[in-house]
């Protein structure tokens, strides 16, 4: 009589075990997916991309784009991205800021011609009002041409 309660002891156990082991490979593959994550963009805030209108047998594929990402450190947000020409027609690429603070609205754009790397664009302060930031993106011959809406970057 004692070997059946040892025998079903000991099948439970086995089965525990196997569950166990199982679940071992998930559990390692889940944690390393969510580790790999959280280093490769901690506080990372992306956005974008945002493209620039398009004209005539053209699609938003071959236009000026910018996408990039933002973060907070020590009470001021910072940006950072990158504006690239899809398309290669020798025209401007423009990218436009729009952002606002207890001294008002301000905008601020940059031209480039083939790409550009923003690298820590702003130190905006929640403290100064800081409350709003949108981008657009244009391309033609001046900063007005074939502009895409305002995005929220923000």
């Amino acid at each position: 009589m004692r070997k059946i309660p040892t025998l079903v002891v000991g099948t439970a156990l086995v089965g525990f075990l196997a569950a166990g082991l199982a679940a071992a490979p998930a559990q390692a593959a889940t944690a390393g997916t969510a580790a790999a994550q959280s280093a490769q963009a901690p506080g990372k805030h992306f956005f974008g991309p945002y493209y620039s209108r398009f004209g005539g047998g053209e699609d938003s594929g071959h236009r000026s784009l910018f996408k990039g990402y933002w973060y907070k450190e020590s009470g001021h947000y910072w940006f950072f991205g990158d504006l690239s020409d899809r398309d290669h027609d020798r025209e401007s690429s423009y990218v436009w800021f729009k952002w606002h603070d207890d001294s008002g609205s301000h905008v601020k754009y940059y031209k480039t011609s083939g790409g550009r790397h923003f690298d820590r664009f702003g130190g905006f302060s929640k403290d100064d009002g800081f409350d709003d930031f949108k981008v657009r993106v244009c391309e033609g011959g001046n900063r007005f041409d074939d502009c895409g809406g305002w995005g929220d970057a923000f």
